[in-house]
């Protein structure tokens, strides 16, 4: 039992439950089941970005341009709605995510073939992708007038009681857990991670496996960015602009450790739906923006020193086992 709340996914429920309590001590409604729908359904956007970067994170490597990533696959979207209305908005979604992947083809081929620095790399098309909607919107908003009612109703429809908004996050979530257990590739993104030199000599291609995770984090941007755009009916240069900080927070406070090779789906998931009912929370009780800016800063770094200590610890238990065995 105490095993199992050594756990960082158990210990992050523990403290999700336990914030939401004190919540409700003062706001009950707050616990209400359609008041936390809410909460999921806010942060769903932020969970399949996390999803993507957790991807990119376990290689050994960082894509810090998820954010400009989404506002390019959305304005993309968005235009193409506003030039030509008569578009079916599964050909419009279908465009926001190969706009994505083409995205992420980009950073990961850097990557792999130059062997620049992935930091580098996306801090660099994070600009760029910025300054491409820039060209192509010249500066302009795409505003709700100017977007079709199919186009904005997708993200805000329901399925059996479930926002869609909601399901594809769950999708997502399937689709990855699958994925990372069950094929060569998910096994692999793990094995680049943990040791690059090792998984070379275990027919692993390393750059191959890093430009893989780069194409997935786009193209789960890409997703991201037609849902952000048609569920807030407004598109603009700087969308999400920053937002990518708080989806490598999600990681980081889910365990996925920045030093590459460890972390997990319901990790990923579970930090970002810490900081989603932070950010939900903090308003509701009346907490300045600027503190809560402090907050959500403060919980990174204690995410990343613990993520280091646990990660030392293991080390040393590593290495008592070699001693003994010796």
């Amino acid at each position: 039992m105490m095993a199992l709340f050594k756990l960082r996914e158990v210990q992050l429920v523990a403290v999700i439950i336990a914030m939401i309590g004190l919540i409700a001590i003062r706001f009950p409604s707050f616990v209400e089941p359609s008041s936390l729908g809410n909460v999921f359904n806010d942060t769903s956007i932020l969970i399949i970005l996390a999803l993507g970067q957790m991807v990119v994170i376990l290689t050994k490597c960082v894509d810090l341009s998820t954010a400009a990533t989404l506002a390019l696959c959305g304005m993309v979207a968005a235009m193409l709605n506003n030039l030509y209305p008569d578009l079916p908005v599964a050909l419009l979604l279908l465009a926001a995510i190969l706009t994505g992947a083409l995205a992420g083809a980009v950073n990961g081929l850097l990557v792999w073939k130059l062997d620049i620095p992935p930091i580098v790399v996306t801090l660099g098309t994070m600009t760029i992708y910025r300054g491409i909607i820039f060209l192509i919107s010249d500066g302009k908003w795409i505003n709700a007038h100017e977007m079709t009612d199919g186009f904005k109703a997708l993200p805000r429809a329901s399925l059996l009681g479930v926002p869609v908004l909601s399901l594809a996050a769950i999708i997502v979530i399937v689709i990855m857990a699958i994925a990372l257990k069950r094929l060569a590739t998910g096994r692999a993104f793990f094995a680049v991670g943990g040791n690059p030199h090792a998984a070379v000599y275990t027919g692993i291609d390393v750059g191959k496996t890093r430009f893989i995770a780069f194409v997935i984090s786009g193209t789960l941007s890409g997703l991201a960015g037609y849902l952000w755009i048609a569920r807030y009916a407004v598109a603009y240069v700087d969308i999400a602009l920053g937002f990518e900080l708080d989806v490598v927070a999600a990681c980081v406070i889910g365990g996925v450790s920045i030093a590459g090779g460890i972390g997990s789906v319901a990790g990923a998931v579970l930090g970002s739906l810490f900081l989603g009912t932070i950010k939900n929370a903090l308003p509701v009780i009346n907490i300045s923006p600027f503190w809560q800016l402090a907050i959500s800063g403060s919980v990174i770094i204690l995410a990343v020193a613990f993520n280091a200590r646990a990660e030392r610890r293991k080390g040393r238990v590593i290495l008592k086992k070699a001693e003994v065995a010796a």
